[in-house]
C-alpha cells in the first residue's frame, strides 16, 4: 500500500518543479494533505502504550499501523474481526480465526475462497454476506439471520423463520415491526436506533437500561434522566453533553470505550480503564502533514 506520506512527497516534488511560488505550493499541499486517504494512524500523545491491552488493540480499526509494527503482540482471534485488517489477514491465513472472520463485513473475498472454513451462524450476522447467504439458504435458515440488516426481504418472504426478539433489534425491520407490535420484544426494540417513533409512542414499554445505549434516543433520555442506566449511557456516543454535566454518575469503565468521550477521558486519566480504552478508535489520530520542502 502506498501511504499518504509517499503520495505527498511525490506531489511535493512535482510542484517544486512547477511555475507556482512557494505560497501557492503551500496552499495546494495543505489542501491535498487534508483530503488524502491512507494517512498513518498514530497514538495520541497522552496515551501510554505500556498500559494498552493488545487483544483489544487487535480489534481497534484505527490500530492497524501499530499492529503491523508489533505482529508478535497481535491477538489473531480478535484481529480476524477487525474490518480494517483484511490485508494483514490475507498475508497470514494460517493465523485466521474463521469463526470470527465469518462476521467480518470486509472479509467477503476471503470467505468466498474458503467456504469450507466459514461458520454460518456468524456469517448470518454479516451484512455484506447476503449473496453467500442466498446461495446457501438450506444451511442458513436454522441460523440467527434476524439480526442481519440486509436480510429483510428474505425474512419477509419467509416469516415462519422470524425470531421476533432478534428482529426487534434490526434497524431495517421497522415496517415489519410496526405491523406486528404484539410480537415485538420491547426490551430489544429499545436498542433499535430506528425505532424511536415507536418507542416515543409506547414509553411505558421501554426498557430504560437498553434505551440508554441507543444513540438516537437522546431526547427521550434527557427527559427521563431519573430512569437512565448510567453504565449503559456512558458508552453512548451521542450522550456526551449529558455525561459532561453528570461526571459524578459516569461509569469510567464504560466511558473508556466511548469514541466521542476522548476529551473527558484525557482529563480524567486516573479513572480510565486502559483495557477498554485500547479498543477506542479515538485514541489514534492522523499522522501530521510532512514538512514542505
Amino acid at each position: 500500500m502506498v501511504f499518504a506520506y509517499q503520495k505527498f512527497k511525490i506531489v511535493n516534488d512535482i510542484l517544486n518543479k512547477s511555475i507556482f511560488d512557494q505560497n501557492v505550493i503551500s496552499i495546494i499541499l495543505k489542501h491535498y494533505w487534508n483530503n488524502l486517504e491512507d494517512k498513518r494512524k498514530i497514538l495520541l500523545k497522552w496515551v501510554d502504550i505500556s498500559k494498552l491491552d493488545w487483544s483489544r488493540l487487535s480489534l481497534n480499526r484505527n490500530a492497524i499501523n501499530l499492529l503491523e509494527e508489533n505482529l508478535d503482540k497481535v491477538d489473531w482471534d480478535y484481529m480476524s474481526l477487525n474490518p480494517n485488517a483484511i490485508n494483514l489477514l490475507k498475508h497470514s491465513e494460517d493465523k485466521i480465526d474463521w469463526y470470527f472472520l465469518s462476521a467480518n463485513k470486509n472479509a467477503i473475498g476471503l470467505l468466498q475462497n474458503n467456504m469450507s472454513k466459514v461458520n454460518f451462524a456468524q456469517l448470518c450476522d454479516n451484512p455484506n454476506a447476503i449473496e453467500i447467504i442466498q446461495n446457501k439458504q438450506e444451511e442458513i435458515w436454522q441460523m440467527p439471520l434476524n439480526r442481519n440488516k440486509n436480510a429483510i426481504q428474505m425474512l419477509e418472504a419467509n416469516k415462519d423463520y422470524i425470531i421476533w426478539y432478534e428482529l426487534s433489534k434490526n434497524k431495517n425491520a421497522i415496517s415489519l415491526l410496526k405491523n406486528n407490535l404484539n410480537k415485538v420484544s420491547w426490551k430489544h426494540l429499545s436498542l433499535n436506533k430506528n425505532a424511536i417513533d415507536i418507542l416515543t409512542e409506547n414509553q411505558d414499554k421501554i426498557n430504560w437500561s437498553y434505551l440508554s445505549t441507543n444513540k438516537n434516543a437522546i431526547k427521550l433520555i434527557e427527559n427521563n434522566l431519573d430512569k437512565v442506566d448510567w453504565f449503559m449511557l456512558s458508552a453512548n456516543k451521542n450522550a456526551i453533553k449529558i455525561l459532561e454535566n453528570n461526571l459524578d454518575k459516569v461509569d469510567w469503565y464504560s466511558l473508556s470505550s466511548n469514541k466521542n468521550a476522548i476529551k473527558i477521558i484525557e482529563n480524567n486519566l486516573d479513572k480510565v480503564d486502559w483495557c477498554n480504552l485500547s479498543g477506542n478508535p479515538s485514541i489514534f489520530e492522523d499522522e501530521p502533514m510532512p514538512n514542505i520542502i
